[in-house]
C-alpha cells in the first residue's frame, strides 16, 4: 500500500526529487528515462537522403568505428553538428588529444563534463607520453591501463572492487549505483568490506586505503561507459555521414534548424567549406524545405521570410500540374489572383527565385509594379495580360552590397556568394575562424568583409573606431582602440576584405577587440603545396634541423607539410617555414630526403 503524504508549500521540488527516486524503486517499480533526441531524426533524415542518392539504404550501425577519415574530423575538432561533441570546449579537447580510435572518442565524451574535466589535461599528457602513466596498484593496470591510469568509467570500478576488494560483480554493481546516485552513506559503510577484501586478497591497508579514496573522488563525477559508448556511437555516426555524404549531412542539419538564422548561417557556411554546392531558392526546383539533389542542396521556399504556407503549397500545385514556370510574367499569369502582391514577388526575387529566367534582380524588381497593374487590367484574361505585359528594359544589377543586405533580410544567409569567397585560399593558409563559431575571451583570426566603420574620439581626444565585418557565417562588431587605430586607420575603410586577429569580448552581444589587422590583397597568394615525406631513419634532430634550415633560406608564400611515415601523420609547419618555389631548394631537399620524398603540388585552389 501506498500512503500519499500532502506537500507542504516550498518543500514540492525535495519531495518529488525523493519520491522519483527512492520511493518509485522502493515498491518495486521501475522507473525509465526517455529523451527525445533530434538527432536521431537528423540521422534518419540524412539516412533517407543517402538512399535516394546511392539508391540503397546504408547501414550505418555497421560502419567501421574506426573509419580514419571519420576520426580525421574528429581530431580536427570539425564537429559542429556532430551529437555531444559541438560546444567549442570539446572540440579543443579533441585538437589537443588527437583521437586515433573510438575508444579515445568515447573517453572525451565521459571526461568532458564537471567533474571528470580536471583529468582532461592529465589524459591528453599521458596519451602523448608527456607525462608518466601511474597506477594505484601494479595489479589495476589491465582494468585502468585504455585510459592511462585514470578513472573514467563507473565500470571500472567495479571491475576495481572486484579484482582488489574482492566484490561479487551484484556487490560490485551496489557501489557503482551508490556513486552514480551520491549516496554517501552506503560509499562509507561499503569502505569496510572493500578493505578487508583487499587486506584478504594480499593487499596492504595503505594500498587499499588510497585506491578507496580515488574511487570516492571518482565518485563525485563517475560516468558509466555504456552511456559514452552508445552517445560516442551515435556522434561517430552522425560524423561518418558528414565525411563520406557531407551533402546529405548539412541537408539534415539546416532543416533541423530552420527558423534559427545563427545557426542556419553556420552550417550554411561550413556545408560550403565541405565543397557542397549550395543552391538559392528555385522557383521551378525548390520544395517546402532544403532539398539535397545528389549533387548540390538547394533553398526551401520556406526559408523565405514573408511567404506563407499556403501560398508555398499552391506555388508547388500549380507546378506540379502544369509543368515549371518560363518567366515571372508566366508565372504571375499561373498563380491565384489572390497572391498577386508586391512583397510576395519582391521576397522571392530578392531571395533569388528567379535568377534562372535570365534577367537580373534589379530587372526583376523594376517590372513587378507594371506587371500588377497589367493583371489587374486585364482581369483573369490570359491572352489580355499577355498583351498589356511590359517589356523589360535591360538595367545594371543590384550592387553586391545590396543583393547581400536583402539576402540577410529575406533569407537570413548570403546565398549569391560573398566577397571574403575570392580569398578561401587564405583562410586556408592563415586557419582563420568563421563568425559563427566564435566564443567570449578567445584569441582569434578571422577572414572578413568590412562593411561599417565609425570613427570617434575617446575622452583623451584619442581617435578609435567601430567597425563591422561579416564572412559567409554572420556578421561582428569590430573595436579599435587608439594604440591600434594609428598603425592600420589608412586601411581602415568599408568595402575592403581584411585579416584581422584580437581577442573576443562580451558585453551585450559578442565583439572583438583588434590587434592586428591587414587587407587581404596584401598577402601574395600560394603557387604551389610543398609535401616532404619522412621516411623511419629520417625521423632524428640532424635530419629535421637540416630540412628547416633550407626552408629558412627561400621564405615564400607556399605552405610546406611534412609526411611521417612511422607515425602516419601529416603536418602543416608553421608559416615562417613557408616557401618560395625555387629549383635550388628542391634540389637540397631531394638531396637530404631522396627523391621521391619531395613533392610539389598545385596551389590551394
Amino acid at each position: 500500500m501506498i500512503q500519499i503524504v500532502p506537500l507542504q508549500a516550498g518543500s514540492e521540488t525535495m519531495m518529488m526529487t525523493q519520491y522519483t527516486k527512492d520511493t518509485v524503486e522502493a515498491v518495486g517499480l521501475l522507473k525509465m528515462d526517455f529523451l527525445g533526441l533530434r538527432n536521431l531524426s537528423l540521422l534518419a533524415s540524412a539516412l533517407s537522403y543517402v538512399q535516394r542518392q546511392t539508391g540503397k539504404p546504408l547501414a550505418i550501425t555497421k560502419v567501421d568505428l574506426n573509419d580514419a577519415d571519420t576520426l580525421k574530423l574528429f581530431q580536427a575538432g570539425d564537429t559542429t553538428g556532430v551529437f555531444q561533441f559541438e560546444s567549442a570546449g570539446i572540440r579543443n579537447v579533441l585538437r589537443k588529444l588527437h583521437p586515433d580510435n573510438f575508444e579515445l572518442v568515447a573517453a572525451v565524451n565521459a571526461l568532458y563534463r564537471p567533474g571528470p574535466m580536471e583529468n582532461i589535461d592529465h589524459f591528453i599528457a599521458r596519451k602523448k607520453g608527456q607525462e608518466p602513466v601511474n597506477y594505484p596498484a601494479p595489479e589495476l593496470a589491465d582494468i585502468l591501463g585504455p585510459t592511462y591510469g585514470i578513472l573514467v568509467y563507473q565500470e571500472q570500478v567495479m571491475q576495481v572492487a572486484a579484482v582488489m576488494g574482492g566484490f561479487s560483480l551484484g556487490e560490485a554493481d551496489l557501489l557503482r549505483r551508490a556513486m552514480s546516485k551520491k549516496k554517501r552513506t552506503v560509499i562509507d559503510e561499503m569502505k569496510q568490506q572493500f578493505l578487508a577484501g583487499a587486506q584478504k586478497n594480499g593487499f596492504t591497508v595503505e594500498v587499499a586505503t588510497q585506491v578507496y579514496q580515488y574511487i570516492e573522488q571518482f565518485a563525485n563525477y563517475g560516468f558509466n561507459r555504456s552511456h559514452a559508448i552508445a552517445y560516442s556511437k551515435m556522434a561517430f555516426e552522425l560524423a561518418y555521414l558528414k565525411v563520406h555524404y557531407s551533402g546529405a549531412f548539412f541537408t539534415s542539419l539546416m532543416n533541423s534548424v530552420l527558423g534559427n538564422g545563427t545557426k542556419l548561417k553556420q552550417y550554411l557556411a561550413e556545408a560550403r567549406q565541405h565543397q557542397v554546392d549550395i543552391i538559392p531558392p528555385d522557383i521551378n526546383r525548390s520544395g517546402q524545405y532544403f532539398d539535397w539533389t545528389g549533387s548540390a542542396i538547394v533553398f526551401g521556399l520556406s526559408s523565405i521570410k514573408g511567404l506563407r504556407r499556403d501560398f508555398i503549397a499552391s506555388v508547388m500545385d500549380e507546378r506540379r500540374t502544369n509543368g515549371p514556370f518560363k518567366n515571372l510574367q508566366q508565372f504571375m499569369q499561373r498563380i491565384d489572383a489572390k497572391w498577386l502582391k508586391a512583397d510576395l514577388m519582391n521576397a522571392l526575387i530578392y531571395a533569388g527565385a528567379f535568377d534562372h529566367f535570365g534577367l537580373n534582380r534589379a530587372e526583376l524588381l523594376t517590372s513587378v509594379p507594371e506587371l500588377m497593374s497589367s493583371a489587374e487590367l486585364a482581369g483573369g484574361s490570359m491572352s489580355l495580360f499577355e498583351s498589356l505585359a511590359p517589356k523589360i528594359k535591360k538595367q545594371p544589377e543590384l550592387a553586391l552590397g545590396e543583393r547581400l543586405a536583402k539576402e540577410a533580410e529575406y533569407l537570413g544567409v548570403y546565398v549569391s556568394g560573398h566577397p571574403v569567397e575570392a580569398y578561401d585560399w587564405l583562410a586556408q593558409q592563415q586557419h582563420t575562424q568563421l563568425v559563427s563559431s566564435l566564443n567570449s575571451d578567445q584569441q582569434v583570426k578571422l577572414l572578413v568583409y568590412i562593411t561599417k566603420v565609425r570613427t570617434i574620439r575617446t575622452k583623451r581626444g584619442q581617435p578609435m573606431a567601430f567597425a563591422t565585418g561579416s564572412d559567409l557565417s554572420g556578421e561582428i562588431d569590430l573595436t579599435i582602440f587608439p594604440q591600434t587605430y594609428q598603425r592600420i586607420q589608412d586601411e581602415l575603410q568599408p568595402e575592403t576584405i581584411v585579416l584581422i586577429s584580437g581577442k573576443v569580448d562580451q558585453q551585450r552581444d559578442l565583439q572583438v577587440i583588434v590587434n592586428s589587422w591587414r587587407l587581404a590583397d596584401q598577402f601574395p597568394k600560394p603557387t604551389m603545396q610543398l609535401f616532404l615525406r619522412l621516411q623511419p631513419e629520417q625521423v632524428t634532430p640532424t635530419v629535421q634541423k637540416e630540412i628547416l634550415k633550407v626552408l629558412s633560406q627561400y621564405h615564400g608564400p607556399n605552405p610546406v607539410l611534412i609526411y611521417s611515415v612511422t607515425a602516419h601523420r601529416t603536418v602543416e609547419l608553421n608559416s615562417q617555414y613557408w616557401v618560395t618555389e625555387n629549383p635550388e631548394m628542391v634540389g637540397a631537399l631531394t638531396t637530404l630526403l631522396g627523391r621521391d620524398n619531395v613533392v610539389i603540388k598545385n596551389a590551394i585552389p
